[in-house]
């Protein structure tokens, strides 16, 4: 579950700083208290995971001075400002420095209490932000994002290794809910142009004529930002779903493309959802611009082949929403292993996620199946299943390999936990860990 918000309280009275720390405390926050802005500065780093409530009025360094300094380190960071009678316009001025609001003495608590709730809300968002940032500049952590131990996977990601050190265009295929857009971030964070401009245009979200200005501009001024392609200048430019350009934005974007040249400054990663329909890109695009785009290809695998991947995915995923919701993980049967197996995922990863957020939400009201949701999702699929088609041994396992990573986790890596819940000797987990991959440190 998400931790609690910290909550900085800067005092030079005593009596002040444990009253509001209390208080907050029992709203639940997690407070921490100083003395004076000069101890309270060391602890308050640029990316500090709360917010401060300050005295404007101190001895030393004084709230407005403080208030400087950690704009100066952070603009981000929410400061709620406590004046005394008659201090509101240096409480105003706080305000057009960077302050996030101010309480004048006496305060009521609940009000206290309301201002903490807004800024610590703004102060996640914030946070989030900066580390989905640095997440997606990150190419060693995207790639971790990529799960999967299939022979589809491990080709992808050795493709986005190789490609990501292109130069050239790149064209990604695959159907809805395969992870394309992950895959494009994937190809930026390991190239070259890492840490530089990342730009996303979902092109079907856009009539033609507006879709053209966004891409190319003139962009108006009441727009407040530059033309796609000016944005992305020297970075990365994704263009999500290519295929419903028209065919006077595929002309402006082969002009474009033409007028770069080789090596081109902004590399494009188109990304086409082609595949749902049974056609191709190809099929879809003028020629040039489509041989332009797929100098360089990458092809995102369904869902339903990548074997036991499944399994994986819905392992994290659960665990994942049984932390989300503080309920345990809902154990699956093999029957129901070999169903998330053998189901056809249209909706591939997207739906598999899904799927693991309402078999947590059932599981944590004590009713239902999984069989159940299955089949609720997959109308053509028979209660019982069967193992035509697919060798029983890969199933099993699968099943057996889910069985001991779900053990591992749940035991936070104990050997001797696992051994005993398993009935399995200490050699037999240990060979069965290295045919499958596993490796104890991880669980750790």
């Amino acid at each position: 579950m998400t931790a609690a918000m910290k909550i900085a309280i800067v005092d030079d009275e005593k009596d002040m700083r444990q009253s509001i720390s209390q208080w907050l405390a029992l709203s639940g926050y997690d407070t921490e208290a100083f003395s004076s802005a000069e101890d309270a500065l060391k602890s308050l780093g640029p990316d500090y995971p709360g917010i401060v409530v300050t005295d404007i009025k101190m001895p030393g360094m004084d709230g407005m001075q403080f208030l400087k300094k950690l704009m100066g380190s952070d603009s981000s960071l929410p400061v709620i400002m406590i004046t005394g009678h008659g201090d509101v316009p240096m409480a105003v001025e706080a305000m057009r420095i960077g302050a996030f609001d101010f309480l004048e003495k006496p305060f009521n608590p609940d009000r206290m209490t309301e201002l903490a709730k807004k800024a610590t809300r703004a102060r996640r968002m914030v946070l989030d932000a900066r580390a989905l940032r640095r997440e997606l500049s990150d190419g060693s952590q995207l790639m971790k994002k990529l799960i999967g131990t299939s022979a589809s996977m491990e080709r992808l990601k050795e493709d986005i290794l190789d490609l990501g050190q292109a130069d050239g265009h790149v064209l990604i295929e695959g159907e809805t809910g395969t992870g394309k857009t992950l895959v494009a971030h994937a190809l930026h964070a390991v190239g070259a142009r890492a840490g530089k401009k990342f730009v996303t245009v979902a092109c079907a979200a856009f009539e033609d004529e507006l879709l053209i200005k966004r891409l190319f501009g003139p962009m108006q001024p009441e727009d407040n930002q530059l033309p796609a392609v000016e944005a992305a200048r020297g970075g990365t430019l994704v263009l999500e779903d290519i295929e419903s350009l028209s065919e006077t934005a595929q002309a402006r974007l082969l002009t474009f493309i033409n007028e770069e040249g080789t090596p081109p400054e902004t590399r494009i990663i188109a990304i086409s959802n082609m595949q749902d329909e049974g056609r191709t890109c190809e099929d879809a695009l003028r020629s040039d611009l489509f041989y332009r785009l797929a100098s360089l290809r990458i092809i995102v695998p369904p869902l339903r082949q990548r074997g036991e991947d499944i399994l994986t995915l819905f392992t994290r995923f659960s665990d994942q929403f049984a932390e989300d919701y503080g309920c345990d993980v809902p154990q699956i049967s093999a029957q129901e292993a070999t169903q998330l197996l053998q189901a056809p995922w249209p909706g591939n990863v997207r739906q598999l996620f899904n799927m693991a957020e309402r078999a947590v939400l059932q599981s944590r009201r004590g009713s239902g199946t999984l069989t159940s949701l299955l089949m609720s999702d997959h109308q053509d699929m028979q209660p019982v299943m069967t193992t035509e088609g697919k060798p029983l041994k890969e199933y099993v396992e699968a099943f057996e390999r889910m069985l001991i990573d779900n053990t591992m986790r749940r035991h936070k890596g104990s050997i001797a936990a696992v051994m005993d819940e398993l009935c399995l000797p200490r050699r037999t987990l240990n060979e069965k860990m290295a045919k499958y991959g596993l490796s104890r440190s991880e669980y750790i």
